[in-house]
């Protein structure tokens, strides 16, 4: 029984709570007077989420730090100048789709969809580059291109080669990879839903200091275990000292006590573990165990049984019910003592009582989710023989992570997709369980070495093979649908199930490539502004872009969905874009007169944008909101 307070609110413990919640990584601890330890704020890093610029000044406390995590937190929250340009001629179903391939540095990436998809994403499942001293292609210098700042930084040479490698005598070794990891996890925590959870693969060597960082983002109570996978099921003859045969899963929840894991289903070798020697009318059932670890008063007494045998609970243990509950059990006959009643008591579980499968555990076996070389023979299947890619994941182990999600209706983010198997295993699962689960990948261009199988294969950037594996699975898994549906009989149940669920099952992806705004640089000292320049000030679109290049900015500025349909309209002969329908209306078409903007505002769209200097005159453009106003009240109006 819980004792009143007797005091007044603590408003310090109310304030530090709130400021928890906002950001978690401040939370350190500290000493009473009294010598308890009791949470507080870290100030020098509250001051540094609250400001652009570096802020100095480090305190004795208990904490995970390392050079560079400072730079990485103001990096995390530095705005950039980009945007993200469609590439109708790369993706699948570009009008229809609802899945999105991002090829671009995640960091810019998550940044750009921090205002779209801010508490939107349910699941998140990365595979980043393990610490391995290898070449760490993610600089995260944003203000030049990385062709600049490796040269300027003596990454490469004159023939453009990396010098480069994070190599485990650099004095920076743990400390570069954490602080890569530490700007794109906090970016990627405010995606999460308040039930989202990330599943995080590593291997041995950065899975303490992984484990560290996620509690300072996450917060250590939002921590929800960590699985241990096989990996390989053959050892490694050529290990120096143990053979490497799993990787860790960290799974860490943006608010623990609001996810929940959908049971796992029995196994046929569960069920044959429920007997019924005693031919229970109830049916088959298993004995559990009667008593616990945790402490319980009224679980402290003797029980006789049947043959007068006396039982107490087993040392430092509790029978897990008082004697009443006890009592009952025994009266409804659901007490084991064994064959011949002289056994410590168990209780009887019975499988047709049962409404819930087995708890999810932490011990996933190659037979379960899969292995290394089930990834390979996967890719080598879809591509022909070829192995273009060789650190893939298997799908099976996805799919397994994405079936502990109840909800078949979420967005999945992979934002170091690789090959994409993400979008593989998410494209798969729907195709067998009626789910609508939508998946967002984002893979740096990274170029593929000459010497490796994916370049010799045709591949020049490990982008482009993630992109030709979704459209390789998705024919696939189309295939083997239309496979069955060839055998039914047309119009029979099965033939229309068939058919419905290839009617609605998304394949397809729409390409997003991260670029440079599409507003041209305007921005000059008064110093630097020449006659001759004055012209040029005007046009505020770089030349290259497009009009959808500029609808996809509008989308990101504005924070709507990047995967809603858009459909092409043709009004008083200019362009108009609609998403969703009636969502957002877009016209970047010059001289726009007012009879366009009143059959435009006929049409009543949620919003509508167009370019700031498009109207044909000037009245036209003064006038537009008063030709709203009357006729499409409720549409908000903006212009770029």
């Amino acid at each position: 029984m819980e004792k009143l307070k007797l005091h007044s609110k603590d408003l310090t413990a109310e304030n530090i709570e709130k400021l928890a919640a906002l950001f978690p990584n401040c939370v350190t601890e500290t000493k009473s007077e009294d010598g308890t330890l009791k949470n507080a704020i870290d100030f020098d890093l509250l001051r540094q989420e609250l400001s652009a610029d570096l802020v100095e000044g480090p305190q004795e406390r208990y904490r995970l730090d390392w050079p560079g995590k400072r730079e990485a937190l103001a990096t995390a929250n530095a705005p950039i100048a980009k945007t993200l340009r469609p590439c109708r001629e790369e993706s699948v179903n570009f009008d229809s789709t609802k899945n999105l391939y991002i090829e671009g540095d995640n960091l810019e990436a998550l940044k750009l969809l921090q205002e779209t998809y801010l508490n939107k994403v349910k699941l998140i499942y990365i595979d980043p580059p393990y610490n391995t001293g290898h070449d760490f292609v993610y600089e995260d210098d944003f203000a030049e291109s990385s062709e600049e700042y490796f040269s300027r930084s003596n990454q490469k040479d004159n023939q453009g080669n990396r010098l480069l490698s994070n190599s485990d005598t650099n004095g920076r070794f743990h400390s570069d990879w954490m602080s890569m990891m530490l700007s794109r996890l906090r970016l990627a925590r405010n995606l999460l839903r308040e039930d989202g959870v990330i599943f995080i693969s590593i291997d041995d060597g950065e899975v303490a200091n992984l484990r560290k960082l996620g509690d300072q983002i996450f917060g250590e109570k939002n921590f929800v275990g960590s699985i241990c996978w096989q990996k390989r099921y053959v050892s490694n003859v050529t290990a120096k000292w143990l053979s490497d045969m799993h990787d860790h899963i960290l799974i860490f929840a943006r608010n623990r006590d609001a996810v929940t894991f959908q049971d796992w289903e029995r196994s046929d070798e569960q069920k044959a573990a429920y007997k019924n020697p005693d031919k229970d009318k109830r049916g088959v059932w298993r004995a559990q165990d009667l008593s616990a670890s945790k402490p319980y008063k009224a679980g402290q007494f003797e029980i006789t049984g049947p043959t007068g045998n006396k039982f107490a609970p087993p040392p430092n243990r509790y029978w897990r019910c008082n004697n009443e509950q006890f009592e009952r059990w025994t009266n409804d006959d659901r007490i084991w003592w064994g064959v011949k009643g002289d056994v410590r008591p168990m209780l009887k579980s019975f499988l047709g009582e049962s409404t819930s499968g087995i708890t999810p555990h932490t011990w996933w076996t190659h037979k379960f989710a899969g292995h290394n070389k089930e990834a390979t023979l996967e890719v080598k299947a879809l591509f022909d023989g070829d192995a273009p890619f060789d650190t893939a994941k298997p799908t099976k182990l996805i799919r397994k992570l994405l079936e502990l999600i109840p909800d078949k209706n979420e967005i999945v983010l992979d934002f170091f997709s690789g090959s994409a198997t993400t979008a593989h295993a998410v494209m798969q699962l729907n195709a067998e369980d009626d789910g609508k689960r939508r998946h967002i990948m984002v893979q740096l261009p990274e170029a593929c070495a000459e010497e490796s199988g994916s370049f010799k294969a045709g591949y020049a950037t490990i982008a482009e093979i993630g992109k030709e594996r979704i459209r390789r699975a998705g024919a696939k898994i189309r295939g083997g649908l239309n496979a069955q549906l060839e055998g039914e009989l047309p119009g029979s149940d099965k033939h229309q199930e068939i058919t419905a669920k290839l009617a609605k099952l998304d394949t397809g992806f729409r390409v997003l490539k991260v670029d440079t705004s599409n507003m041209a640089d305007v921005y000059y000292r008064p110093d630097e502004v020449t006659q001759d320049g004055l012209g040029m000030q005007v046009e505020n679109i770089k030349p290259d872009r497009s009009p959808e290049d500029l609808l996809f900015q509008v989308l990101l500025d504005w924070g709507v969905d990047l995967a809603l349909p858009i459909e092409q309209q043709s009004i008083a002969g200019k362009t108009v874009f609609f998403v969703d329908s009636n969502a957002l209306a877009a016209c970047f078409d010059p001289g726009l007169d007012e009879d366009f903007v009143k059959e435009l505002a006929k049409r009543k769209p949620l919003r509508a944008v167009f370019r700031d200097a498009s109207f044909a005159t000037d009245s036209t453009k003064i006038n537009i909101e008063q030709i709203f106003k009357a006729l499409s009240p409720h549409t908000e109006l903006k212009t770029i």
